[in-house]
């Protein structure tokens, strides 16, 4: 079928809005059509070639969409269903067993080959095969294939077209919080970086009943932001460069319980894990240039401090996005207040504006007559 996408025809490009075609769903898939997507910063680290993937393609895995088509085999699913589409995941081996299908053992061959898991290509333009099944969606088209593992049906009760974040970013920073944190009621967390995942952190942690969220980040506005959406405290790095001391002296003197960093950037980093009290852990979600390192300071590393990565919040989907939606639509996980819409034709703006920091998370709203 042909449908509407934004290509990205080489790296460090811009996309271009094309005419492309697109398989029917095979037995074992699931024909979405895209209402919005939201765009990540793991789209632009794509785009830039700091996580590989192939190009030409198609990008895009935020996505929600209403189900058009089903395959023989689907079962979890059907026509007309409302669904956000999240990260692929085989659901048989270990890591998807035991509860985290954001570690599958099959993880880069599902989201991040370009094809189907047999190799096969569904996206073409003319002749030539596009990358694809980005995160197993590339939803920045109007239609895409997917399958069970990465459909989760909501409710019809709230707007589809601000949901897709909750597949990637949201649920990551919330997901950090409430899956993997899991702090305390009266427990004093930080997050360093404010962009959409540090703020769907600092929503959770309130919503966890901690009583100190510190806010770090070196751009003001961003900082009364957080401060809306649940900081308690804020601080400017740019104004003050040791962090970690205005912590221990002003805000935790025996140090933070929970520190989270969505920078990816050493220095910041460092300023978290000197911040910790003993036995505690400092959570990493950025992504960091191609070929980076990971540098630690020993010294305050050495009083039981951990450095973790996590990857999509350790959610399973199917449980946590309606979590997060519930959360929601009680009236205390405000991640509307984040959004700025675009149409398809506007990516490349949406792009520019949320690299400079003009928007929080833009979402491409997709083109389809009523």
């Amino acid at each position: 079928m042909k449908i509407k996408a934004a290509v990205l025809q080489e790296p460090k490009s811009k996309y271009t809005i094309k005419d492309v075609q697109l398989d029917e769903p095979r037995p074992d898939e699931i024909l979405v059509k895209i209402v919005a997507t939201g765009i990540c910063h793991t789209d632009i680290a794509v785009t830039n070639q700091q996580i590989p993937f192939p190009i030409p393609g198609i990008l895009g895995h935020e996505g929600a969409g209403i189900v058009e088509k089903v395959g023989a085999n689907i079962q979890k699913v059907a026509v007309g269903d409302h669904v956000v589409l999240a990260p692929g995941a085989c659901g048989t081996c270990e890591q998807c067993i035991a509860g985290h299908p954001s570690y599958c053992f099959n993880f880069h061959k599902l989201n991040l080959s370009g094809k189907r898991a047999d190799g096969s290509c569904a996206y073409h333009d003319g002749n030539q095969e596009l990358g694809g099944f980005f995160f197993n969606q590339s939803s920045f088209a109007t239609y895409t294939l997917t399958n069970e593992s990465s459909v989760v049906k909501v409710t019809k009760e709230i707007d589809l077209a601000l949901l897709g974040p909750l597949g990637c970013g949201i649920q990551t920073g919330a997901g950090t919080v409430f899956n993997v944190a899991k702090p305390q009621a009266g427990d004093i967390i930080a997050i360093s970086g404010v962009g959409p995942v540090g703020l769907a952190a600092i929503m959770a942690a309130k919503v966890a009943g901690c009583t100190k969220i510190i806010a770090i980040d070196i751009h003001e506005e961003r900082l009364t932001f957080a401060k809306e959406l649940g900081a308690t405290h804020t601080i400017n790095s740019k104004n003050i460069v040791e962090v970690s001391q205005y912590i221990r002296e002003n805000l935790a003197p025996n140090g933070l319980n929970h520190a989270i960093d969505t920078t990816a950037i050493n220095s910041v980093i460092n300023e978290l894990v000197k911040a910790m009290r003993s036995n505690t852990t400092v959570y990493t979600l950025g992504v960091m240039k191609a070929g980076g390192k990971l540098e630690i300071d020993y010294s305050p590393f050495s009083f039981g401090v951990a450095v973790r990565s996590v990857i999509e919040g350790d959610s399973i989907p199917d449980l946590f996005i309606p979590r997060l939606i519930q959360l929601h639509l009680d009236g205390v996980f405000p991640f509307d207040k984040m959004i700025t819409f675009y149409e398809l034709d506007e990516i490349n703006q949406a792009v520019e504006d949320s690299g400079k920091g003009i928007v929080i998370k833009p979402i491409i709203r997709m083109p389809h007559q009523a």
